[in-house]
């Protein structure tokens, strides 16, 4: 790229392709010139690289405009120079990753926007390095304010400025950042005017948090530059981490976002949070609320990650196999319900006076802290490691383990160094049996360590452990800014259960107790990286925490299957709500927002079948059959047979025991939550047995082509004979999930009616649902629909670079289910999800007609 096609593309990033054109058309430059800038510009953008990326819903109609990196940007390779300790896979995912959410909101030179995104990550994750480079790509493509809101506490605040300090603002070199913030300030308003901060290529950054002191003094300076036109061209970032925390449903908090987000013209909210169930639940139909109505996106878990799944397991979902691989480490310990009362005081008022007692399981984590650091320390491992007590949010059960605890460590260090062969052994009975139950084999390039190689390190693990109780009123706080590695056992609550990070954290003693998901999963801080010692972390808790934490574990695994599943129905988020499976004791969140109970509902709908097993013979022979016994029962049954002459034949008035019958013995894939079995037949037991029934007869079309002009057919029975249709596989599917993306078209919704394919195509999908509906024959008809699909199908010359052929071992039936629109029953389901029935989803009928329109099944 020439120095002067890059200063081009520099001016299409800040004020868009036309206003680039307009200002360099007309200067010393050809218009040839000019034309090969615009061409680099497009495949720049067409090339951006999104295939790692994870799964995302996204509102239709954004226009690609962010063409990745580029050689003048300084932020962004800046700080991907900053990410030493991490592997290179593991920064080219977060560049792709980056790219994809930027790539997502709208374009910085568009006149007047609000992107409203939400990026999900996990506990502990590595969600801040996510929004550290989307700030830095946000900045290098004319974003000229980024604000970071940052949790509710003083801590998480302060860590989170200390990283872009020294991640942002310290690499990228002068004129690139101007910080309003440091370490030791929280925002309050300068003494110069905003204008006054903007100049040259510099980013104002800001990283405050969400205490309505703190917005209160931002609104007032920023309410001001509005006032004076100091933010007309300023397009805005403001980031918000622990998005579900304050920012949701609040009487001071969720108002002053608000209110900052109306200041700005142009301007892109994204909230990260590893506990998105409060955001999933906002009314998107409030105009001004923020429910991520532009995407929500789900970042993956990333490799070498210990999340809920590892260590507490899960329960199969949607059609998986329970096997051992769901179970988990064996990291959990238990402590017995009948000494909770010794360990947290129970009951009003109990706290008052409260001595904890150093119980049997209390004193084996804490030993096993000292021998699983001293184990680090053999490995060579000379960094922080961490203990964490969690049994109450009250100070004053905080502070009332300060002295046990010290007192036990005393003694314990003190027998140690005297020898006491009774400890020794009690030591090394708990290292062998932790050792086996989690052995280091498990875990690459970790080799064991017996005791008597960790037990020379012992005295200085004692010598360097302090115990530290960190809350709002105490003066001790974890800091792990020092020389020396910290070796701690933090005592603590609420300070120590978000966002921020134990470092090195080994052992957890935790038997608080909360009523919600996303507090609950919060205090998990147990969650993260383990690099070195993954062999070596373990929890003491509740056999009944133990159990909540598994249910979480499903949960987050739900969520994240229905975000890829909607994304690949090219759903957005204003169009569907995110299910939550509900729990018999906790509750899902504080705020419940606009949820109601997810019921399955198919009035209206179609459904396809889109992902086949074409190496299970068994499978797809059974599906063969099953579509045999339909055809030749209902041919049995006199049904009247509209023979097309194009392959397509239907079969009217087909009585709907046959229907269910043949529902019941279709295999479909579990990657086909629409089209459940249960769900599916449940639905249409209710709508018979309504005062007005329905779907008491079907139409069944068998979508063929004719015998004559294909290599394949296939015999349906009752001398019904039609020749197979193509559908070939998108690429990297096969085996257990082929996956053909779309089987029917838009068309065939009414296929069984007096329309033309022509005419039917040149209507959007509602005004199909209303002519359907409209129909005397069909309000209260279904229709099932037949595809006998090629074995060998081909890919069409036009796909050729996004297709692959299907080598299926048989022959395919797909199966596709359309139901009128007039159905007023649902089934109902195991989970809540936000009501999106309110939302005006108008202006995406074009859309989404287009983007269906592209993707005509015929030419796949």
């Amino acid at each position: 790229m020439d120095k002067f096609a890059a200063v081009f593309i520099d001016w299409v990033e800040r004020f868009g392709l036309e206003g680039a054109l307009e200002h360099f058309r007309g200067g010393p430059f050809t218009n040839e010139q000019i034309d090969e800038w615009v061409a680099e510009y497009r495949r720049l953008v067409e090339g951006v690289k999104i295939g790692y990326p994870p799964k995302m819903l996204s509102a239709p109609g954004l226009k690609p405009w962010y063409p990745g990196p580029l050689d003048h940007h300084k932020r962004w390779p800046a700080f991907r120079d900053s990410l030493t300790r991490l592997p290179a896979d593991v920064v080219e995912k977060l560049d792709q990753s980056t790219s994809k959410i930027i790539a997502n909101t709208h374009s910085p030179d568009t006149p007047k926007y609000l992107t409203k995104g939400l990026v999900v990550g996990y506990v502990q994750s590595g969600k801040t390095t996510s929004f550290t480079g989307v700030a830095a790509k946000a900045a290098d493509t004319g974003y000229k304010l980024v604000i970071v809101l940052s949790g509710i506490h003083n801590g998480l605040r302060q860590q989170t400025q200390e990283r872009l300090q020294a991640q942002l603002v310290d690499t990228a070199g002068d004129g690139a950042w101007f910080p309003l913030t440091d370490a030791t300030k929280d925002f309050h308003k300068p003494s110069a005017t905003f204008a006054a901060h903007q100049g040259g290529d510099r980013t104002i950054l800001i990283v405050a948090k969400k205490q309505k002191n703190v917005l209160a003094r931002i609104l007032t300076w920023l309410t001001k530059a509005a006032k004076d036109g100091s933010l007309a061209n300023v397009p805005a970032l403001i980031i918000d981490d622990e998005a579900d925390q304050a920012s949701v449903a609040t009487a001071k908090i969720n108002p002053q976002i608000r209110s900052l987000l109306k200041l700005f013209p142009r301007c892109a909210y994204i909230g990260y949070t590893a506990t998105p169930f409060a955001n999933v639940l906002i009314d998107p139909s409030v105009p001004d609320e923020l429910y991520p109505e532009t995407f929500i996106l789900n970042l993956p878990e990333p490799d070498g990650y210990f999340g809920a799944e590892k260590i507490f397991g899960r329960d199969a979902i949607e059609g998986e196999y329970a096997g051992p691989q769901l179970d988990g480490y064996d990291m959990v310990r238990t402590v017995p319900d009948n000494t909770v009362a010794q360990i947290r005081p129970v009951g009003r008022g109990s706290e008052n006076g409260f001595v904890p007692t150093i119980t049997d399981e209390l004193a084996a984590s804490l030993c096993y802290f000292v021998l699983a650091t001293a184990a680090r320390r053999y490995r060579g491992d000379e960094s922080h490691s961490t203990m964490l007590v969690h049994t109450g949010m009250k100070t004053v059960i905080h502070d009332a383990y300060r002295e046990p605890l010290r007192n036990f460590y005393n003694n314990l260090a003190a027998a140690v160094k005297n020898q006491d062969p009774d400890t020794l052994t009690e030591l090394k009975t708990l290292w062998e049996k932790e050792t086996k139950r989690v052995p280091a084999s498990l875990f690459d390039g970790l080799t064991p360590v017996s005791f008597d190689e960790l037990a020379n390190h012992l005295p200085e693990v004692f010598g360097d452990v302090k115990v530290i109780v960190d809350n709002f009123r105490s003066r001790d706080r974890l800091d792990y800014s020092g020389a020396r590695p910290v070796v701690a056992v933090a005592v603590g609550g609420n300070t120590l259960s978000r966002g921020l990070t134990l470092e090195g954290l080994v052992v957890s003693f935790f038997v608080r107790s909360a009523n919600t998901y996303d507090t609950l999963l919060q205090m998990g801080r147990w969650f993260g990286y383990r690099s070195g010692y993954e062999d070596l972390p373990r929890i003491w808790m509740t056999k009944g925490l133990k159990a909540d934490f598994r249910h979480l574990a499903t949960v987050e695994a739900e969520i994240r299957l229905d975000i890829s599943r909607y994304e690949e129905q090219t759903l957005s988020p204003r169009e569907v709500g995110v299910r939550i499976r509900t729990h018999p004791v906790l509750n899902i969140t504080a705020k419940m927002g606009a949820s109601r109970i997810a019921y399955a509902s198919y009035g209206g709908r179609r459904v396809q079948t889109r992902y086949f097993r074409e190496n299970d013979t068994t499978w797809l022979r059974a599906n063969r059959v099953a579509a045999t016994v339909l055809v030749t029962e209902a041919i049995v049954d006199g049904v009247k047979v509209d023979n097309r002459g194009d392959g397509t034949m239907i079969l009217r008035d087909v009585d709907v025991s046959h229907v269910l019958t043949f529902l019941q013995t279709y295999r479909v894939h579990e990657s086909s939550p629409d089209l459940d079995p249960r769900l599916v037949t449940a639905y249409i037991g209710k709508e018979s047995r309504r005062a007005h029934p329905s779907l008491l007869t079907w139409n069944v079309a068998l979508m063929g082509a004719p015998v004559s002009d294909v290599d394949h057919v296939v015999d349906f029975g009752g001398g019904i004979r039609l020749g197979t249709i193509n559908r070939s596989l998108i690429k990297e599917t096969g085996g257990d999930e082929a996956d053909i993306k779309t089987l029917m078209s838009k068309e065939h919704r009414v296929i069984d009616m007096d329309i033309s394919a022509s005419e039917a195509r040149g209507k959007s999908e509602g005004a199909l649902v209303d002519l359907r509906n409209a129909s005397i024959e069909h309000a209260t008809t279904g229709l099932l629909l037949l595809y006998p699909i090629a074995r060998d199908s081909q890919p069409d010359p036009a796909n050729i670079d996004s297709r692959v052929p299907f080598n299926a071992v048989d022959h395919v039936i797909g199966m596709a289910l359309v139901f009128p629109g007039n159905a007023d029953d649902k089934v109902s389901n195991k989970y809540v999800q936000v009501d999106t029935s309110g939302v005006d989803i108008s202006e995406y009928d074009e859309i989404n007609d287009a983007l269906e329109d592209s993707q005509d099944p015929e030419t796949a």
